[in-house]
């Protein structure tokens, strides 16, 4: 996706428009991509992005004269969840999806920051959702990235708004305390036993073929964890060090982001018993 225009809603099939948000930056590639799904008389957002009037400006003519039905976060970040409450405001729907998260977080990012202002009108669980004129979205539980994240299931379709689980640029960050990769790990294992035809991320492009996509990041895990095993083999304990070893040639900016991830390989590893953290880590 080369250069995508910001604020100008982008048709990816008969009920889903695409709308980027104007807040590119290391962490959000070419910025949060928020979606209005829906028929000819109803829709809903995914996704509202953070306060921003023109963003918002551009929600609402996408949304157009259709009755807007539900206002739908897949994750408390705050590159996603922040326009929410502007728009339900302005157009009466509820704002529903993930439960409310806020904690501190020694993540890398100022976007990665959870959304205080966050307050949803209903939480939805697995299967349950919001529907409108032809269309329906249903909340499909995928913790990992974060405690609360959820994605949406548009089974008319066959398309899935996989939030920032599953990104279409990049892998995603498990960053601790919140994020937890026993969890994203077993949120991917869920998704291959799933048919969905194709993914609509929070960034990036459209994943169109979401289970071989979804079986390389799998493995892309795996290998990372054989990695840190090796290193803590070869004695080496510090994840700055580690991530030295792992990340050769990695923009300086993005560093603390794998470093977040390499630990949080590092508490799965101890939780399953194969990793002591003693100062440094170590092999169990």
């Amino acid at each position: 996706m080369m250069h995508p225009p910001t604020g100008i809603p982008i048709a990816l099939e008969p009920m889903v428009l695409r709308v980027l948000a104007p807040n590119a930056s290391p962490y959000t590639y070419t910025g949060t991509q928020s979606y209005v799904v829906g028929g000819t008389t109803d829709a809903a957002v995914i996704d509202p992005g953070p306060v921003d009037a023109s963003h918002f400006d551009a929600l609402l003519a996408a949304v157009g004269t259709r009755r807007l039905v539900a206002v739908l976060c897949t994750h408390t970040h705050r590159d996603h969840s922040p326009g929410a409450r502007a728009l339900a405001d302005r157009t009466g729907a509820p704002i529903v999806g993930c439960g409310p998260l806020t904690m501190d977080d020694a993540g890398p990012r100022a976007d990665a920051a959870f959304d205080t202002t966050y307050a949803p009108d209903r939480v939805l669980a697995e299967g349950k959702g919001v529907s409108g004129t032809g269309w329906s979205l249903l909340a499909v539980e995928t913790p990992g990235h974060t405690s609360n994240h959820l994605a949406f299931a548009l089974p008319e379709s066959g398309a899935l708004f996989s939030g920032d689980h599953v990104m279409g640029w990049s892998t995603t960050i498990v960053s601790p305390p919140d994020g937890d990769m026993a969890a994203y790990m077993a949120s991917l294992e869920k998704l291959m036993g799933r048919s969905d035809r194709i993914y609509y991320p929070g960034h990036g492009e459209a994943v169109e073929n979401p289970q071989r996509f979804v079986r390389g990041l799998l493995g892309h895990r795996k290998a990372r964890e054989g990695q840190i095993l090796r290193l803590l083999g070869e004695g080496i304990g510090a994840v700055p060090a580690m991530v030295a070893r792992m990340y050769v040639g990695l923009d300086a900016k993005l560093l603390p982001a794998a470093e977040r991830s390499v630990l949080a390989h590092l508490l799965d590893l101890k939780g399953r018993g194969l990793a002591v953290e003693a100062g440094e880590w170590r092999r169990s």
